[in-house]
């Protein structure tokens, strides 16, 4: 048996736990029993009980509102206004009916009636009719008008709030959770304020439910008095007069409570505090308006006809919180200037301020004022959707990981322009026009339409700008046409891909061995730092990426690394040892079906490079005469010609040990160029030679 300290004592049950747990049986059987209280006649003393818990109720609730920081604090406010508006109309009901009945409605309402008024049934309508104008023109009108508002202006404020939760997002200012929780607020802050604006009229519909029911009560005590119950007219009239008046006033005190409570909620702005907290610091932090005021009082003290004293007092009140603020406050003018200048200088040799000015963003896209719309949410806008896919596609097609891109708007460029950079610098720049549609001619149109001509940005191709209306028979002619800011997506994407070698730096490295480390733990342990450090690593990953071989597959890359890795450091060899494992992927890029079409190389030319390979300490190189080099291009060129007037892409098949040196030649003359290498091809593959390059 388990020792007795073992045994887990049962948590104890509080009555605040026990609420806490059916809270929702609570007000499910409270609600109901509201209804029913407007049914069955209540007797006196509970009814005496009731009206005390509606005034304790309306109490806690302006506390609670004072005491808020913010209206959604209490956003359960405009369903608990519900309640208690139905709770105090179920009371005066049934107190009603016990007037109308007995002529008696229980000792709250006629202390009311008699002690609060002192028995004047005139002073005691006086009084009600004035909380009633209180409640319904002052507050209840004021409130109603600042929800509404309030509702009008959180509504429309919603689209400029998501494009800043969108735009910090997409900087990485903060993250993916924040960001939710931000758009949970905004929503729920429209919710809140959209009820508040319908639940104000029920402050006000209660109101004039209340004069009603005074008349009601008076004239219908009036008649049973004299018919059914024999009194004479004065009689009948001063007793159901008072007990209607008590009845008014025990109703309109909570009313007016929970009327108060529904303005602080609705007028409270952007604050740090409770409503006490917010009044005395920003009432009582300058003693200049403390010293007008004493002047201003002092003035009127002696004003003949004026009663002094009163004026006298209250200006020594504010001279003495003047004096007290002034003290407070009071800071000689050479420490002001010395802590000023100490703090200046402070600042202006914090490293933290220097630092701040080298950082540099690893991709920027900049947009003239008239291209904003593609950004903003509210407008229809969806580039920053169309980033995050554009990086998820990176991700899935090269393995690399897009750092985030920062937006931002550029007023020195077009209007229509925008400027794509990397690491501070341009890389590249386009036009769009918002309101129409690119057409590009892709081989197969048989009519031209108008339109006004551009060129493509991503590659090149002449296009033409059409309008909307022309979208349809553009696509009709032959045409693809596509919207502006696909556009722009393409263009980033192509950008990247492009530059995907000079993105990855050793730190995004480190990202993918760790990731790799997380499933793979041995692999890595092996390749670092024992036989490669994360820079010889990521001068692989860029030679792959500088050709468009995904590095996805890090678990492979790193195999051969550590396969190679011991007989040589040289990251260009090592990339080719990487290209032979990957030769599936490889061939998957390049091959049309089962078939490769390409151009070849002369066996004397790979002879040639094979001879003019020179080897240093610092890598390997080609050395060719000028006037072989020129041939050998031309060749080149001549031969893509022919690829690309027959349809087929621009593929070069080498031999292994040329492949690398070959690509070096030729990479900066001829671009868009494929160079793979028979170690690359797989066996089922068909090559098809379309052509051999010779010198």
């Amino acid at each position: 048996m388990p020792a007795p300290a073992d045994i887990l004592e049962p948590e104890p049950r509080t009555l605040g736990s026990l609420i806490q747990k059916y809270s929702d049986v609570i007000i499910a059987v409270t609600l109901v029993m509201i209804v029913i209280m407007m049914i069955i006649p209540l007797p006196t003393s509970l009814l005496d009980l009731l009206i005390c818990l509606n005034i304790t109720i309306a109490l806690v609730v302006i506390m609670s509102a004072i005491y808020n920081e913010e209206a959604l604090d209490l956003s359960v406010f405009p369903s608990l206004l519900l309640v208690t508006t139905l709770f105090r109309l179920a009371l005066n009901i049934s107190s009603t009916r016990l007037i109308l009945i007995n002529g008696y409605a229980g000792e709250v309402i006629t202390a009311f009636g008699n002690f609060v008024v002192g028995g004047n049934p005139v002073v005691g309508f006086i009084m009600f009719i004035i909380l009633v104008i209180i409640n319904f023109i002052v507050i209840t009108k004021g409130s109603e008008r600042v929800a509404e508002v309030s509702a009008r202006f959180t509504l429309d404020a919603m689209p400029g709030k998501q494009m800043a939760i969108d735009a910090d997002l997409n900087q990485g200012a903060i993250t993916d959770a924040e960001a939710k929780v931000r758009r949970e607020k905004i929503q729920r802050e429209a919710d809140f304020f959209g009820a508040m604006d319908g639940a104000s009229k029920f402050v006000k519909g209660d109101a004039i439910a209340a004069i009603i029911i005074m008349l009601i009560n008076i004239g219908g005590g009036f008649v049973i008095g004299m018919a059914q119950k024999d009194m004479d007219a004065v009689t009948a009239l001063q007793t159901y007069t008072l007990l209607t008046v008590g009845e008014g006033l025990v109703s309109q005190i909570p009313a007016l409570l929970i009327s108060t409570a529904t303005g602080i909620i609705v007028t409270r702005a952007a604050s740090e505090g409770n409503l006490g907290s917010d009044i005395v610091k920003q009432l009582f932090n300058n003693e200049r308006i403390f010293f007008i005021n004493t002047g201003v009082l002092l003035m009127l003290s002696i004003v003949p006809g004026l009663p002094g004293l009163p004026f006298a007092s209250l200006a020594l009140v504010c001279a003495f919180i003047g004096y007290s603020l002034h003290k407070k406050n009071a800071v000689p003018e050479e420490v002001k200037e010395e802590q000023q200048q100490a703090k200046e200088k402070t600042e202006a040799t914090r490293p933290e301020n220097i630092i701040s000015l080298l950082q540099v963003d690893p991709m920027e896209l900049e947009i003239g004022y008239s291209l904003i719309p593609l950004v903003d949410t509210g407008q229809g806008g969806d580039l920053l959707d169309r980033i995050v896919m554009i990086r998820r596609q990176c991700a899935l097609e090269l393995g690399l990981v897009v750092p985030t891109i920062r937006i931002r708007d550029n007023i020195q460029i077009k209007p229509n322009a925008y400027i794509i950079k990397l690491k501070g610098m341009e890389i590249a720049r386009g036009e769009l026009m918002l309101d129409h549609f690119l057409a590009m001619n892709s081989g197969t149109v048989f009519e031209e339409i108008p339109g006004i001509e551009t060129i493509e940005p991503a590659f090149g191709l002449p296009a033409l700008w059409i309008p909307e209306s022309q979208r349809e028979q553009a696509e009709l002619n032959g045409y693809t046409v596509v919207d502006a800011v696909s556009v722009l997506a393409t263009h980033l994407t192509e950008i990247i891909k492009q530059h995907a070698s000079e993105i990855l730096g050793r730190q995004e490295t480190q990202n993918l061995v760790d990731n790799l480390a997380k499933t793979n733990h041995g692999l890595v342990d092996e390749v670092v730092p024992e036989l490669l450090g994360i820079g010889e690593i990521q001068k692989v990953l860029s030679n792959l990426l500088n050709e468009r071989v995904s590095i996805r597959d890090m678990s492979t890359i790193m195999e051969v690394l550590a396969d190679y890795a011991r007989a040589t450091k040289d990251p260009e060899i090592l990339t080719e040892y990487v290209r032979h494992a990957m030769g599936r992927q490889i061939t998957h890029q390049v091959v049309q079906g089962d078939t490769l079409p390409c151009i070849t190389l002369d066996p004397a030319l790979e002879n040639r490079i094979v001879g003019g390979i020179q080897r240093t300490d610092h890598g390997s190189y080609v050395s060719l005469d000028p006037d072989s080099m020129r041939r050998m291009i031309t060749s080149v060129t001549n031969e893509v010609e022919k690829l690309a007037n027959a349809g087929y892409p621009a593929v070069v098949l080498t031999s292994p040990a040329v492949r690398l040196y070959f690509r070096k030649l030729v990479e900066r003359s001829v671009q868009g160029l494929t160079i793979v290498s028979h170690a690359e091809i797989d066996q089922s593959v068909e090559i098809q030679i379309l052509g051999v390059v010779r010198i």
